[in-house]
């Protein structure tokens, strides 16, 4: 399959699209760099950390990246685990390099945690994110060495990297003036960011140094993308670096730059160096957030153990296997009659059906508790090899410093098997013994491999001369020699396929059995990463499609079906039929928003009808005028087709601006037939033949709203504009994209208006409900809360049930007059100046929820969480929680839309961060109102004085009240 990047390139889909380096020289060139500039990519690259202690991660030591090749590190490791974390980081640095191209690299073994939206880097240099560390733990990683005396004054956290160390030990640290103040170090999290010019050296070095990395292949010697190309930038490193392969090279095109470091205090790491120290992390503290299954066929509880603590990922595991608790198993198919123990770790093992004994019982294979067993293909060897050790063996201990193999030392491995020193290490001394360089791991064919594990383990007979005879006359490997020889290309594609099966086996089942709770979406880019049968896979998978939705009509909506058939059209690449059964998406969303609130109540209304009809003509005026609203907590929740599927909440205000009524509407009868409509824009429009007012509207119809509302209302058929008129006038005495809920409130309105005018249901419940149906009918989708804000006063938390009809529950919050206050004197009410169109990013938002995408459903219902936890905060008076609750909703926001911010935003919060317990932007975000929570009124007050004199931020502040209604 071509490698290819999309707008945000995910660090697994980066991963799979690339080969590693091989000593055959394999691998899949990367799109020229200098393309990937031009179209402002950002490129995210994987770096791994010191993996020749990591047992389980098939241990390839560094990554190699000769420039115009990607080497992927751990391909085996947790990126299932990770792979929602990875989306949000890929957000993330899209945002940091502000749509302007970039790399952003993260090594393999640390899983960072820390705010990346509030991250400024410098331009046109390399950037590499420290955190503060104790001594202890900065031993065992690398440390950067930051300038006392050089800094740059206009990024808050930066200065420049004088030096890097690789795990110094108290001395060196001392040395080099690495120890802080407070007797800590910055520890090197492995996260770098290359920006502007330097990024541009970087894409030009690669482009023109074809022939050297020809030279480095064929030599088989090996440059660190973690260690040599990050010293570029450092002068300290550069006597150092140009010895090194292509160091000189490196020296001379990328050393003009120099590195800085961004300090992020709040960050926190796991590292996962070790395979002891990934079930600590999986299995410790937090383990609660761990899917212990993922991507994986396993069998009946009646016909397996497998502990309920055990981890199992791309994997597929048959009945008659027992699998103990703690136990990671990943990448692997474990057929009949294996036993894992407890807390080890299983990877890329495949083990067939084992034969049966004279007996005609079946041969066994155990892996005893606390030991790591895989494979890996070797170059020239058709065969693959199995590895194993113990969980807390360091291959790097000798033999008279108490060495263990299999959690043994080794003088009693030798004395149990009869096994001589030489026959593992030759002539070597004594001090250079260890597991590192032991030739212990036969190759034989696969059954007699694990014969001898399981006698190299101490488990079997261990005085068969049998078994030791054919140990010594096989050809053997040593973990050293194994790094070297790893077939890296044929690993990856068995590991692709095997992962592509497995996925084709759960998007079947899916299919033809379940409900379509799954991203199918996603899963089919894991089976296309099969390049012989992916898209045949696929194709197949289309002709379920007209079956789904008949399968569970009652109980599967049909914009989840649709959806799924787009999903497998685009897959295909059908455009042609993948376009027409995108309108039919749209089309099911709308029609299950209006079978929702529209239940039980159209015939409440025919009931006016014909007295309207009959009327004589007599003049009559209807005025409606709304506050804004704006909202704390629980946007999104709101939104169908969410709220006609799960619970809603939402916490908002209504407030007036400047004293007034922003939003409202005059509708009056006429003698003169037909419509009249303008707004406060000087838009006007004369329609005297009413019946051609049928959706859908053009999206550059100034009127659709008032169409639309027409519509909805049916106030066509209910007065006979064919002998009478009506004059409808609107305003909005706000800014375009204020984030407000506008649009909403002025349908509510007019709808209210358009109501009281036919004597229909007016009530804030009914008109709620109709505006949900106009919005779809308009084409702009949209929830319930922007109307909710609006028509119902003050303060409230709003929840909805789903179903039909959709439930809407609008409780006020009787809040006290100090609260009010309060509230007045600490909250600012902030335009920005951005303009931003809701519906743009509502389109995104409900696709990926339609595809069922889980880091979207696990934020929004962290937002439903968050408004039960702002409305509790508000009742206890707690302004101080309700901030902490803003902030983290608009962390989510981000999550959920990478663009709901921009540089101007960022760094508006940044300075009004010192003064606020918390902001966000109202709404959908991406411009418009911002929401400012200060910490006290003394601190607002300060806020909007420098907000006023800093010619930075040309922002408005405006008066405002809570509207408690009239």
């Amino acid at each position: 399959m071509p490698f290819s990047l999309s707008p945000i390139t995910s660090l697994s889909s980066l991963l799979r699209s690339t080969s590693s380096i091989s000593n055959s020289s394999s691998g899949i060139p990367l799109p020229s760099l200098v393309e990937i500039i031009k179209k402002k990519h950002v490129l995210l690259l994987h770096a791994g950390g010191d993996s020749k202690r990591v047992p389980w991660a098939n241990p390839m030591g560094k990554v190699f990246l000769p420039l115009p090749y990607l080497a992927a590190d751990d391909p085996d490791g947790p990126v299932p685990l990770l792979f929602d974390h990875i989306l949000a980081i890929a957000s993330c640095a899209r945002q940091a390099f502000r749509d302007e191209g970039g790399m952003f690299i993260m090594t393999g073994d640390v899983l960072p945690c820390f705010d990346a939206f509030s991250m400024v880097l410098p331009e046109d240099t390399a950037s590499i994110i420290t955190v503060p560390i104790t001594l202890d733990i900065a031993s065992n990683h690398g440390v950067i060495v930051a300038s006392k005396s050089e800094s740059t004054n206009d990024y808050g956290h930066v200065q420049l990297v004088d030096n890097l160390l690789q795990k110094p030990n108290f001395e060196e640290l001392v040395t080099h003036q690495a120890i802080l103040d407070d007797g800590r170090t910055l520890l090197d999290t492995g996260i770098i960011a290359v920006k502007g010019e330097a990024w541009v050296d970087l894409a030009t070095l690669s482009c023109s140094s074809q022939p050297l990395i020809s030279g480095l292949l064929l030599s088989k010697k090996e440059m660190s993308l973690y260690e040599d190309l990050v010293a570029a930038w450092v002068p300290a490193k550069h006597e150092w670096l140009k010895r090194r392969p292509l160091g000189e090279e490196l020296v001379a095109t990328l050393g003009k730059k120099k590195m800085f470091s961004y300090c992020a205090y709040d960050l926190l790491f796991l590292h996962f160096g070790t395979s002891s120290e990934v079930l600590e992390h999986l299995n410790g503290t937090g383990s609660g957030l761990v899917g212990r299954r993922h991507l994986c066929s396993i069998p009946a509880t009646t016909v397996s153990d497998i502990a309920a603590s055990a981890i199992i990922i791309s994997s597929k595991i048959a009945p008659g296997v027992s699998i103990g608790e703690e136990s990671l198993v990943y990448d692997s198919a474990i057929s009949t009659s294996v036993q894992i123990g407890s807390q080890s770790v299983v990877v890329g093992i495949n083990i067939p059906e084992l034969q049966q004994t004279t007996s005609g019982n079946l041969l066994k294979f155990m892996l005893p508790d606390r030991h790591c067993l895989w494979e890996v293909p070797l170059v020239g060897c058709t065969e693959r090899i199995i590895v194993y050790c113990g969980l807390h063996d360091n291959p790097k201990i000798s033999l008279p410093n108490d060495g263990t193999f299999c959690g043994k030392p080794w003088k009693k491995i030798l004395g149990d098997l009869r096994i001589q020193d030489t026959d593992l290490w030759g002539a070597k001394e004594s001090k250079d013994m260890c597991l590192w360089n032991a030739k212990i791991f036969p190759v034989l064919s696969y059954p007699k491999m694990l014969q001898l594990a399981t006698w190299l383990m101490g488990l079997g007979n261990q005085r068969d001369e049998y078994l030791l005879d054919l140990w010594k006359r096989s050809d053997r490997i040593s973990l050293e020699e194994l790094h070297r020889s790893i077939d890296f290309s044929n690993m990856w594609t068995g590991s692709i396929n095997h992962q592509a099966d497995l996925t084709a086996g759960i998007v079947t089942a899916c299919l033809n059995f379940g409900l379509l709770g799954r991203n199918l979406s996603q899963l089919c880019q894991e089976i296309l990463q099969k390049e012989a049968t992916g898209v045949k896979t696929c194709q197949e998978f289309l002709s379920l499609c007209p079956d789904l939705q008949a399968q569970n009509p009652q109980i599967l909506p049909k914009s989840r079906a649709h959806q799924v058939h787009l999903d497998l059209l685009r897959v295909c690449d059908e455009k042609e039929l993948a376009a027409e059964m995108e309108h039919k998406v749209w089309a099911a969303v709308a029609d299950e928003t209006a079978s929702a609130v529209r239940y039980d109540f159209e015939e409440q209304e025919t009931s006016t009808s014909n007295s309207i009809l009959e009327q004589p003509f007599h003049h009559k005026k209807v005025k409606v005028e709304l506050p804004v609203r704006v909202d704390f907590v629980g946007g999104w929740s709101d939104t169908p087709p969410w709220s006609l599927e799960r619970s809603g909440c939402v916490l908002n205000m209504a407030i007036t601006l400047g004293g007034s009524l922003p939003v409202g509407t005059i509708i009056e009868t006429m003698t003169r037939p037909g419509l009249l409509i303008n707004d406060d824009t000087g838009n006007e429009l004369y329609i005297d033949n009413v019946t051609s007012i049928v959706p859908p509207f053009d999206s550059s119809d100034h009127f659709r709203l008032v169409k639309s509302a027409l519509f909805v209302t049916d106030v066509k058929t209910k007065m006979n504009l064919q002998s009478r008129g009506l004059h409808i006038k609107t305003w909005a005495k706000v800014p375009r994209g204020s984030g407000l809920g506008t649009s909403s409130i002025l349908s509510a309105a007019v709808v209210k208006a358009l109501l009281q005018l036919t004597n229909g249901d007016d009530s804030n419940e009914n008109v709620t409900r109709l505006v949900l149906v106009l919005e779809q009918v308009m084409g702009t989708g949209g929830g319930w809360q922007d109307q909710v804000g609006g028509l119902y006063p003050g303060i409230k938390f709003t929840s909805s049930v789903p179903g039909i009809p959709l439930r809407l529950q609008v409780n006020p919050l009787l809040a006290p007059p100090q609260l009010i206050t309060e509230l007045r004197q600490r909250l600012l009410v902030v335009f920005t100046g951005q303009l931003r169109l809701a519906h743009q990013v509502l389109q995104k938002v409900v696709i990926r929820y339609l595809q069922r995408d889980n880091l979207l459903v696990s934020s929004i219902r962290r937002l439903v969480e968050l408004a039960k936890v702002g409305r509790e905060a508000l009742m206890n008076h707690d302004l101080v929680e309700l901030g902490d609750v803003m902030r983290e909703a608009w962390r989510l926001h981000q999550e959920l839309d990478p663009y709901c911010s921009n540089e101007f935003v960022d760094a508006l919060f940044a300075f009004a961060d010192p003064y606020c317990q918390g902001c966000k932007l109202v709404g959908a975000g991406g411009g418009g109102f911002a929401l400012m929570l200060a910490k006290s009124a003394e601190s607002a007050k300060k806020l909007k004085q420098l907000l006023t004199e800093n010619p930075e931020f040309d922002v408005q502040i405006y008066d405002w009240e809570i509207f408690l209604g009239k």
